[in-house]
């Protein structure tokens, strides 16, 4: 067994920006050269996912729309009365979706079906540098 890291770098948004960055996976799985297992994506900070969804407008929207309302922007948290930085919606919106995911492989090739893509979701309230890691382990 091997194991490779990489790293990419995402500029967001801010709050409901949802970014496809699967062919930034699939150029990291051909670059190791691995053929078979696994790769687990993550991305840094606490206010920032990774999911996957089908990524086409129509669902884009769906998702912004459903984490807005289950967990509202425009009400006050506990958290922003201890930082006062407004963006306890972005913490618990993290925490619902969590800040990884992992993918097997198999011929070189990700194990995703045909609609689905690997999504970073950016929650926080500012635009932010998301840095993803990578991580593959197989041979």
């Amino acid at each position: 067994m091997e194991i490779v890291n990489e790293h990419r770098e995402f500029s967001t948004q801010g709050s409901g920006d949802l970014i496809d960055i699967t062919r930034d996976l699939i150029a990291a799985l051909a670059k190791s050269h691995l053929k078979k297992g696994n790769m687990t994506v993550f991305v840094q900070g606490s206010t920032a996912g990774i999911t996957t969804f089908e990524y086409e407008p129509g669902l884009i929207g769906d998702v912004q729309e459903f984490y807005e309302r289950l967990v509202p922007s425009d009400r006050s948290y506990h958290h922003d009365e201890t930082w006062g930085d407004a963006n306890g919606f972005s913490h618990l919106r993290a925490t619902l979706t969590g800040q990884s995911l992992t993918v097997p492989f198999e011929a070189g090739k990700l194990l995703l079906g045909t609609w689905q893509q690997v999504v970073l979701a950016e929650f926080d309230n500012r635009p932010r540098k998301r840095l993803v890691v990578i991580q593959m382990i197989g041979k």
